[in-house]
């Protein structure tokens, strides 16, 4: 059986917005993109890229995919504190 490719490389990924080979995926809509069609994040720990167009729909940041995490993250404890509370007072 043959293979199509003929170097053994792996095809490359190529841009969602031009077509261009893509270094690598938006941090919001994980699209593969190049680093034309890119923008990088400001601030925090690590830098990622976000595309054109997730930063034409919310900018560059990804503190409201954060926060969005964080307030589920609340709900869990907020309810995980009823049930303790419900079973002290179911106790005594």
């Amino acid at each position: 059986m043959t293979s199509l490719l003929s170097s053994g490389d792996a095809p490359s990924a190529r841009c969602k917005l031009c077509g261009k080979p893509a270094v690598g995926p938006c941090a919001r809509c994980r699209g593969a993109v190049c680093g034309d069609c890119c923008e990088l994040t400001e601030g925090g720990a690590t830098t990622f890229a976000v595309c054109l167009t997730c930063v034409s729909r919310g900018g560059a940041s990804l503190a409201p995919a954060w926060l969005g995490l964080l307030g589920w993250l609340a709900l869990i404890m907020l309810g995980l504190v009823g049930v303790a509370v419900a079973i002290l007072v179911l106790r005594r």
